[in-house]
């Protein structure tokens, strides 16, 4: 008789009309590697869209610098939407067993936990939220010329040179666009609901330990859930430098721009992607300052004994200081006195700030062509490199 498989590692975000054509096609492997999904959308769409093109003799636009936004949403953005899906559903499937098995999640609690998590399957295998997605995504585009996006290709502007619209056209601005809005707003979607997971864990009495090595009282392995949203971190830069790259080609914004712009993109990353960590956030104070208490009464027990029994009048002379317990004793409880005080109040260390930080940064780079030309960027790159 097969057992029932275990609800605590069934936990997915994956679901919904999109990902089980994707299965039926073939393009979703092992259940959660829908990358070859999210490839074959994207060049569907660039393709059709290159056919139209050339049917309307309008090649040489859809290839020109103003339009390069637009490739980059359906040759890098969608592909690397499908790739972060890949990569972020076994990690949170890890962490999600990871806090059950090592006893965060006390055993009484941990029917909550399945019950939550057969609420969040009823949601992903239901059709009612891509179809809100859809909703959201046509209302998007119908709403998008009232509002100040970036880019040529962001959105259909007649006064623009070379917006005409064709059958290819059509095909962009009104079925690519929106798809690629739908594919946007069931990722919002999704980071809402992992937020809303991690909103429900946190109502629970979680046994979280202020010594935990993790340095986060036990949710440490939430850093490396939130580190596997790179590949979003980078769509996001990618597409914002391939939209300004419209803008300055075409005389439209100036490079200067980018300074403050680049800072907007820092904060839309870090709320988007680091944002849903901060529901932990008092969770963890509370455990540290717990925790503080704690250690700190029991050091402040612990050094009255020792200096009265090694310094104090009633020290007893004959007994050797020499090898005794009693100061690696002190030393231990002075290392789990320092471990609590440096418990981090997020599950995000310095290293994961570091790569998102590097990974939405590079994508910008190619826009200081605007700036230096090349030859100029290689000259001061020699010159930094000689030290001059």
């Amino acid at each position: 008789m097969m057992r029932d498989p275990d609800p605590i590692l069934s936990f997915s975000l994956l679901g919904g009309p999109l990902h089980r054509l994707g299965c039926r096609l073939g393009l979703v492997r092992g259940g959660t590697s829908t990358v070859p999904l999210g490839v074959a959308l994207g060049v569907l769409l660039w393709t059709v869209c290159v056919g139209l093109a050339t049917l309307d003799g309008r090649v040489g636009w859809l290839f020109s610098l103003s339009m390069v936004a637009g490739h980059v949403r359906l040759l890098v953005v969608i592909p690397l939407l499908f790739l972060c899906e890949s990569w972020l559903d076994p990690r949170m499937r890890t962490f999600v067993g990871m806090i059950v098995r090592s006893g965060v999640v006390r055993p009484d609690d941990v029917p909550a936990v399945e019950s939550e998590i057969g609420r969040i399957a009823r949601w992903t295998r239901s059709w009612l939220p891509e179809a809100a997605c859809l909703v959201a995504a046509v209302l998007g585009s119908l709403l998008a010329p009232q509002l100040p996006l970036v880019g040529a290709t962001a959105v259909y502007d007649q006064s623009r040179p070379g917006a005409v619209f064709t059958v290819a056209g059509f095909w962009y601005w009104v079925v690519t666009l929106t798809f690629f809005r739908f594919l946007v707003a069931r990722w919002i979607w999704r980071i809402g609901l992992w937020a809303y997971f991690l909103w429900r864990l946190t109502r629970l009495q979680l046994r979280l330990v202020p010594t935990h090595p993790d340095g986060a009282g036990g949710l440490g392995y939430l850093d490396v859930v939130h580190a596997h949203f790179t590949p979003m971190v980078v769509a996001v830069s990618a597409l914002q430098a391939a939209s300004y790259a419209e803008e300055i080609s075409s005389g439209a914004t100036a490079f200067e721009a980018l300074y403050p712009a680049f800072a907007l993109i820092l904060l839309m990353d870090a709320v988007l992607f680091l944002g849903p960590l901060l529901i932990v956030t008092p969770r963890l104070w509370a455990c540290r300052v717990r925790g503080l208490s704690d250690y700190m009464e029991l050091a402040a027990s612990y050094v009255t004994t020792f200096d009265k029994k090694w310094l104090g009048p009633a020290a007893a002379p004959g007994e050797p200081l020499l090898g005794t317990q009693d100061l690696q004793s002190l030393a231990d409880l002075a290392n789990s006195v320092d471990i609590v005080r440096r418990m981090r109040v997020s599950p995000v260390t310095g290293r994961t700030l570091r790569v998102l930080a590097v990974a939405a940064t590079v994508p910008l780079l190619p826009l200081l062509m605007f700036k230096y030309p090349i030859a100029e960027l290689t000259r001061r790159l020699f010159m930094t490199l000689a030290g001059q």
